[in-house]
């Protein structure tokens, strides 16, 4: 099993670590940074770890989601049975409407 992030997620893990590092400093970045290492880690071991996402179970393809932070969680789907998809990091602060929209 390996974890494969789409170019989406690799531009939202900078966009946020830029972010967490101008609000709360290099030590919660790296903690961030290291968090989405350890999920990948899990998800390789448990691919089915996380729930269904509620906010996007209309869509043909089952995508699940794991808490990375309490402000942040990780999306993907389970590909094939070698493949894991990391599609996009959600700040959960943010409208659940507009983080639904982000993700095609």
């Amino acid at each position: 099993m390996m974890v494969v992030m789409t170019d989406v997620a690799r531009q939202q893990i900078r966009a946020i670590a830029r972010y967490i590092r101008g609000e709360f400093g290099e030590r919660y970045r790296e903690y961030f940074l290291n968090r989405v290492k350890e999920m990948r880690h899990y998800l390789i071991a448990n691919p089915n770890l996380g729930p269904l996402e509620p906010l996007l179970s209309d869509r043909a393809i089952s995508y699940r989601s794991v808490v990375v932070t309490k402000l942040n969680k990780m999306i993907y789907y389970i590909g094939d049975d070698t493949v894991i998809y990391v599609v996009a990091f959600w700040d959960v602060r943010r409208n659940p409407a507009t983080l639904a929209a982000s993700v095609r």
